[in-house]
């Protein structure tokens, strides 16, 4: 089946770009789009596509409280959300992860990417590989300074998985993570369903967010 998306920004020209890019993809439908985050959030609870694109910042409800009115309904299937923002990011893209939104990317970034990204989002996983994403975590991170505590439920990961844990806050996808420890790339899919499962998070977009709060990493 087609995946179905929709398209929430102010600027018609994003949204008619993004829409005709991916409408002329065989395998994804693009459901509808919306200029701003009030008629975003409420065309999504009607249309119920896979994968949102949502801008950061829009007019009568930013992307960042549209997503979380999304992300708080737990739809099924659930839907998506897949940040979308400029270079000059701020705090609004931590804080999107931190509430479950599937990742971020920059607006100028290749077709090729886009389409990509919004295959990998639908298929469950988060949008965090890339290193222009590294290196905006970082920075967001940074700027943030969080206060460093450990979770508890932290000590119930094995040396193994808290290893995988830091490999995946660092950005690697799971192939590049089994290239790492020299082991099977299913055995680093068994590692990373463990590690959410143990530290109760939804997707790898959260385990990021942990893991820098907490101090298993750090930026940079």
């Amino acid at each position: 089946m087609a995946i179905t998306v929709f398209i929430a920004d102010d600027q018609a020209m994003v949204r008619q770009g993004f829409g005709a890019l991916l409408a002329a993809q065989p395998d994804i439908t693009v459901i509808g789009d919306a200029p701003d985050g009030r008629s975003a959030v409420r065309e999504v609870e009607r249309l119920r596509p896979d994968v949102v694109l949502m801008d950061v910042r829009m007019p009568e409800l930013n992307g960042l409280d549209a997503a979380r009115e999304i992300l708080a309904s737990r739809f099924d299937p659930p839907v998506r959300v897949l940040m979308l923002t400029t270079f000059d990011i701020d705090d609004y893209v931590y804080e999107a992860l931190s509430i479950g939104a599937s990742g971020f990317m920059l607006k100028d970034a290749p077709a090729e990417e886009l389409i990509r990204a919004v295959h990998v989002v639908a298929d469950g996983e988060a949008l965090l590989a890339p290193t222009v994403t590294r290196r905006l975590i970082a920075q967001v991170t940074a700027r943030r300074t969080p206060a460093r505590r450990e979770p508890a439920a932290l000590g119930a990961l094995t040396p193994r998985e808290r290893e995988v844990l830091e490999l995946i806050a660092r950005g690697l996808s799971n192939t590049e993570i089994a290239e790492h420890l020299f082991v099977a790339e299913q055995t680093v899919k068994t590692h990373v369903g463990k590690v959410l499962s143990k530290l109760g998070l939804r997707d790898r977009a959260q385990a990021v967010v942990l893991a820098y709060e907490s101090g298993v990493v750090t930026p940079g």
